[in-house]
């Protein structure tokens, strides 16, 4: 179809091919959906294509278009898949990147530096939440060498959950039937780990994302430093804004070798995470929404690349993103402890425990607090009553430790004009803060003798006489007429080494 014919966008009639009553077009390629591979960009810039236009005669045309070419798996378990981090009407999409090169030709190989065909590993793993008010999306990227306990086979690394769910399929399914077992156990594993139910699942391949990058006319990403990396990935890029397209997008995505201190699989997170954010912006910039033809390429070689499971409706999925922006995007990476090493399994990354998993997820599926109206302005309130000094009998405690401080005290609240019934020491030593204390019914009275001592803590006790404030010191005490001392700051909290970062978010990246 040519761009001069999408200007009336009416909802034309679907060709054979495209017609969703006749069913999914098999797969290109023989080996079905195990030979998907690395990168999940293109799904979510389609699925956004969609949610922009969603409610127009052309949005249901590019909806049909999708739902007709699109591949379906039996990706969602009847059981394994657990709640027990509440979600609510929440959505939780796995997409899943295969690194399978069965499909790919020799030229394309060495055009994408992409190596020898290595099983069916996947490489690629991002749990998506969209809350149920789409008013945001929520990424987080696990990294492949992460040590988890997979259903059935132990402890292992989690890339290995596909193969070895397929590996557990009867020998007489089809290539179809033991992907879906691989995407099975996979989702069985990430529920398990994050307490979440996984509703959906999306995979892709390596061609389709190849092709994703040339649809949208490149994509900006910002180095801070130049890179070469000609033996491994092949990416060879300047430091800089700069845009990318075609075998170095995938070059870019793939690298994890000579980028800096750490070279790692944290590293390649860190680019895909940078480049799926490139995407989003750009499926949201002016260029794409004004471009019918842009729009029809990318639906059309989005849905050509995507298996999905059986119940997802991409319509349905596009309507609840409609209200989100790239500033409220954000991407992370599970919480962990860093690179290890497992006598078996040799170099892994070991995440965080069971706990902190679980809190991270139940703070990532917090539903956003309803607007609440602005409260009107407070009455202040009225001081509250204080009794004069003469009024007021005191009994002074040292508990700081210091000898003769006790004394000190009494005889600056006796000039200050108090009655001073009696001095002695607390219970115990060793107390770090100056206290006030009284009983029921003595607020004057306390109030009277704090604003002598600034700072000291007022507090009711039970065991305290009726009529008689206790002064009890502590190591901050300075004196009648001071405040006491400030107490020590406390320590801030260890700020994340990966703070979340947004789709809006153009700083660079080692």
């Amino acid at each position: 179809m040519r761009r001069d014919e999408l200007d009336t966008p009416a909802r034309p009639g679907l060709p054979p091919r495209l017609d969703p009553r006749a069913g999914s077009p098999a797969r290109r390629d023989a080996d079905g959906g195990g030979r998907r591979l690395v990168w999940t960009g293109r799904v979510t810039a389609g699925l956004l294509s969609l949610a922009l236009l969603v409610t127009s005669g052309w949005g249901w045309y590019l909806g049909q278009v999708a739902g007709a070419s699109v591949a379906r798996t039996d990706a969602i378990p009847t059981s394994g898949n657990d709640q027990t981090v509440t979600t609510g009407a929440a959505m939780n999409l796995l997409l899943v990147g295969n690194d399978s090169r069965a499909a790919l030709t020799d030229e394309q190989l060495a055009e994408f530096k992409a190596g020898a065909d290595a099983g069916t590993n996947t490489d690629t793993m991002i749990l998506v939440h969209v809350p149920a008010d789409g008013s945001k999306a929520s990424f987080v990227s696990f990294p492949r060498d992460s040590f988890v306990q997979i259903p059935g086979h132990g402890q292992a690394k989690l890339n290995a959950a596909y193969a070895y769910g397929r590996q557990d399929a009867p020998e007489s399914a089809t290539e179809e039937e033991k992907s879906a077992k691989g995407a099975q156990l996979l989702v069985q594993t990430l529920s398990q780990l994050t307490g979440l139910r996984i509703d959906h699942y999306a995979e892709v391949d390596l061609l389709g994302f190849f092709e994703l990058s040339n649809v949208v006319g490149g994509v900006e990403v910002n180095l801070c430093q130049a890179v070469d990396d000609r033996k491994w990935s092949g990416a060879v890029f300047p430091a800089g804004p700069q845009t990318i397209t075609g075998a170095d997008a995938l070059k870019f995505v793939r690298q994890r070798h000579n980028i800096g201190k750490t070279s790692s699989d944290f590293d390649r997170i860190r680019r895909q995470q940078v480049f799926l954010a490139g995407v989003l912006r750009k499926m949201l910039s002016e260029d794409v929404l004004r471009d019918l033809g842009t729009q029809h390429e990318l639906v059309e070689a989005v849905s050509e690349a995507l298996t999905v499971d059986a119940d997802l409706d991409l319509m349905e999925l596009a309507q609840q993103m409609q209200s989100v922006t790239a500033g409220s995007i954000e991407f992370q990476t599970v919480p962990n402890e860093g690179v290890d090493s497992d006598e078996d399994a040799g170099s892994i990354i070991r995440l965080a425990d069971a706990a902190t998993l679980r809190a991270f997820f139940t703070d990532l599926s917090a539903e956003p607090a309803p607007a609440t109206p602005e409260a009107a302005p407070a009455t202040p309130e009225a001081p509250a009553p204080t009794a004069a000094p003469a009024d007021v009998a005191v009994e002074v405690l040292n508990g700081s430790g210091t000898s003769g401080l006790a004394g000190k005290a009494a005889a600056g609240l006796t000039a200050a004009g108090f009655q001073v019934t009696g001095t002695g020491n607390a219970d115990s030593m060793g107390h770090d803060v100056t206290e006030v204390r009284f009983a029921a019914g003595d607020d004057a009275l306390a109030a009277a003798l704090a604003a002598q001592v600034p700072g000291a803590v007022t507090q009711q006790a039970d065991d305290a006489t009726s009529g008689t404030v206790q002064l009890v010191l502590g190591a901050d005490y300075n004196g009648v007429g001071k405040a006491v001392s400030p107490a020590a700051p406390v320590a801030a909290a260890e700020t994340p080494a990966e703070p979340p970062r947004t789709a809006a978010d153009t700083s660079c990246i080692n």
